[in-house]
């Protein structure tokens, strides 16, 4: 059980776990104790968070937990609010850590730090820190400036200062490891199989004898969730794809094409773009766009379900593709967590939604859904395309969304993908494509003078995308992108690249 006290990285914590095929679920910190026994999890994990001990609006989490008698592995906020509520002392730091520190253990017997070397380097990210440990506790590893692990064995509460959850600390999945098997003895029985037929069994129950319908774009999201609820409830789910006039240049063509043929889905498309381009008229504000997006997808699928209902009888489910990214960047529904944006299947839906929502992959991630996939016997081509997010090129236009703009974005964007992909390139990278700017500026084209918009590539790897960083291209890959863009695409006179990483950018720009 981990417990969310507003880190952004909570759910890291409980995809590590699930690497190691053991079953973890993520509660806000302020569940019940009776909530949390109701789990009957073997081990409890505090999160870090963005919050002091001191703070008035500190998460109130019930120090109760301490007292379960279960391990407890607490992360950094978590090794504070241990510290502060079992009598020791915690400060602001004098010296704060952010990033990179090396740590060096103390207590090598420890189980925690168990066939780790004893110099580790680490993610660190603190203001406050462990001034005087609790009565009982003693230290188990240190950094220059500060405490970066306790432990009281007896009373089976350990602590660590980093963040062994992301990739920037080397051996942090090698501790978890040790915090699951060696002190809180977990089973590995946690398996895509054991997902696939729990969550069918979930999903035929909830539904019963009612239709659904399944929301699809033709990414990997949707298609598996697709799928995943067909295999439950078969010729009760209709699935709807909706040109939403930012799709993807002749994606409406080849969507249809890959879940029919390939897939084998009950499948209605539907064209809506001129309907989705009048409301995204005049609008430039990135989190206006997202709402308008999520607000109409749901009117859409209002009319077809009034309209399937006649045929079936009522429809009363709609089924997304929402993977725990979505959820945690567009609103605190696990814990304190910060907003970071809108997605239209999460933070845009409408209060008012008629449907009630069936999400299977809402707790996963990107590449969990893909070995999901594949234990589904989905095709490969369907499962390696690269992310494309809900509100589609809407976000990749920068500024007002008219069909002109949507033209010239899916004329660069065919011509980065086609590329990258001739370059072998495709599959190692998480996402690449373009972005339009509001931008324009001078340019010459056979003698004569040009005034013409600025597009951005932009090229990510990413793990899980939480957090990301650019790819430094080919200079020749860069080149042939350039050229063909501006020789091609007319409207466009220049192309710059992208080298933020993700924090502090997003990985989209809008």
């Amino acid at each position: 059980m981990i417990l969310d006290f507003g880190s952004q990285y909570v759910q890291l914590i409980a995809r590590r776990i699930r690497e190691q095929n053991v079953h973890s679920v993520v509660l806000p910190c302020t569940a019940k104790i009776e909530e949390i026994r109701a789990q009957n999890p073997v081990g409890i994990v505090l999160s870090g968070g963005p919050c002091s001990v001191y703070d008035a609006d500190a998460p109130p989490a019930d120090p109760a937990i301490l007292e379960m008698g279960l391990p407890v592995l607490g992360i950094c906020y978590g090794l504070q609010f241990i510290t502060h509520h079992l009598g020791g002392r915690v400060r602001s730091a004098v010296k704060r850590e952010y990033g990179p520190a090396d740590v060096e253990v103390i207590d090598t017997a420890n189980p925690l730090f168990a066939e780790l070397p004893a110099s580790l380097h680490v993610w660190m990210s603190h203001g406050d820190e462990a001034l005087d440990l609790p009565q009982g506790f003693h230290l188990t590893a240190r950094t220059s400036n500060a405490v970066a692990g306790m432990a009281n064995p007896e009373r089976r509460i350990w602590a660590v200062q980093f963040h062994p959850e992301v990739h920037h600390t080397q051996q942090g999945t090698a501790l978890l490891r040790n915090f699951v098997f060696n002190i809180c003895h977990a089973s590995p029985d946690w398996t895509p199989e054991h997902f696939i037929h729990s969550t069918v069994a979930a999903i035929r129950e909830k539904v019963g004898t009612g239709h659904a319908l399944c929301a699809l774009s033709g990414g990997v999201d949707s298609s598996v969730a697709a799928v995943l609820v067909h295999r439950a409830i078969g010729d009760h789910l209709t699935c709807v794809f909706v040109n939403n006039g930012v799709l993807r240049k002749n994606e409406f063509e080849k969507v249809q094409q890959n879940l029919r043929d390939k897939l084998g889905l009950k499948l209605v498309a539907v064209d809506a773009s001129k309907r989705f381009l009048l409301k995204l008229r005049g609008v430039t504000d990135p989190e206006g766009k997202r709402k308008i997006i999520g607000n109409e997808f749901i009117a859409v699928f209002d009319d077809e379900a009034n309209r399937i209902a006649e045929e079936t009888g009522g429809v009363e489910w709609l089924v997304q593709g929402t993977l725990y990214p979505d959820v945690i960047e567009s609103s605190p529904v696990k814990g304190p967590s910060q907003t970071i944006k809108s997605h239209h299947n999460v933070g845009g839906l409408p209060e008012d939604m008629t449907l009630q929502l069936i999400e299977p992959l809402r707790d996963l991630f990107k590449d969990e859904v893909r070995r999901i996939g594949r234990d589904l016997g989905m095709p490969e081509d369907i499962l390696q395309r690269q992310p494309f997010p809900g509100p589609g090129l809407a976000v990749r236009i920068v500024g007002e969304v008219t069909a002109d703009r949507v033209a010239l974005i899916q004329d660069a964007d065919e011509i980065v993908v086609s590329e990258i992909k001739k370059a072998g390139l495709y599959q190692q990278i998480w996402q690449s494509f373009a972005v339009l700017l509001p931008v324009k500026s001078v340019g010459v084209m056979g003698d004569q003078r040009t005034y013409a918009y600025t597009c951005a590539i932009r090229a990510v790897h990413s793990e899980d995308g939480m957090t990301a960083d650019w790819v430094p291209l080919p200079y020749e890959v860069l080149k042939t992108i350039s050229s063909r863009i501006v020789n091609e695409v007319r409207g466009i006179n220049r192309v710059v690249y992208d080298i933020t990483s993700k924090p502090p950018g997003t990985i989209e720009w809008e």
